[in-house]
């Protein structure tokens, strides 16, 4: 096929580090030494790395991770290509196929209302295509926060959901009612920990009705409780472990008047 002339330079880098690829794996002891498992955390650290990233609204960060994400990408099908299992171009080809065949109303000719049915068409496809589940496309190994929306997001997309967000608090309260209950009485730790699970899951819940990122609201919260413990590193007249809680409050609040300024 032709390439259109605005796909040109985006296709002449990506060939470009391809033949990168192939020299460092040939040429350089550290690349030649890596396998998928051993890529394998580095692409997971990679990929949080864009994630504080768009965070941060830092687009030249945005650009420099992509990059190194790219660069694992090329990696992984450079191994796979060696062991005579899969191509690039068979990665490439397979995620062009998928998303033809998810977009019916692009490239078929069934309607759309909004994004709702396009979600709602998507699970529904990938039933088809044999998963065996709404639930199989959640990796096992996301952290717990994400895999919890991620579900919440795939079952309501075939009905499983509450009808409004009232119903999603009453669920909230309720499952902190069940937590004290657990906590006040002699229930096994276990117990309590399962409880206070359901209050993290009804929460996340909530969050989503409110179109509220939940991993995103908590990361953002982490940030801020950062900035301010380390204002008060920085600003301690004494070690901390000589500083009782109300000295070290104090420049907290400090630290909270120089944010709102």
């Amino acid at each position: 096929m032709d390439i259109p002339e605005k796909y040109l330079a985006p296709a002449m880098a990506f060939a470009r580090l391809l033949e990168i690829m192939d020299r460092l794996r040939a040429e350089c002891p550290w690349d030649k030494k890596q396998t998928f498992e051993t890529l394998r955390h580095l692409t997971i650290e990679e990929t949080y790395e864009l994630a504080d990233a768009i965070l941060n609204k830092d687009t030249a960060g945005i650009k420099e991770e992509i990059g190194d994400l790219m660069l694992h990408m090329v990696f992984y099908a450079k191994i796979g290509s060696e062991t005579g299992d899969f191509e690039m171009a068979d990665s490439l080809n397979a995620i062009c196929e998928k998303l033809i065949n998810r977009h019916p109303h692009i490239y078929g000719d069934v309607k759309v209302n909004g994004e709702e049915d396009v979600k709602q068409n998507w699970e529904q496809i990938k039933l088809k295509e044999g998963k065996k589940s709404v639930l199989s496309g959640v990796p096992n190994s996301l952290p717990a926060m994400i895999k919890a929306q991620r579900m919440q997001e795939k079952t309501a997309q075939v009905g499983f959901e509450w009808d409004h967000k009232d119903q999603v608090w009453e669920k909230v309260m309720e499952e902190i009612g069940e937590l004290r209950e657990a906590l006040d009485g002699s229930f096994s730790a276990e117990k309590r920990e399962e409880e206070l699970g359901d209050v993290f899951f009804s929460l996340i819940n909530f969050a989503r009705f409110e179109n509220i990122d939940a991993e995103t609201a908590l990361e953002r919260i982490n940030q801020k409780f950062k900035r301010r413990f380390e204002f008060i590193e920085k600003n301690a007249p004494k070690s901390l472990t000589e500083m009782s809680l109300e000295e070290m409050d104090a420049l907290w609040n400090q630290a909270k008047g120089e944010e709102r300024k």
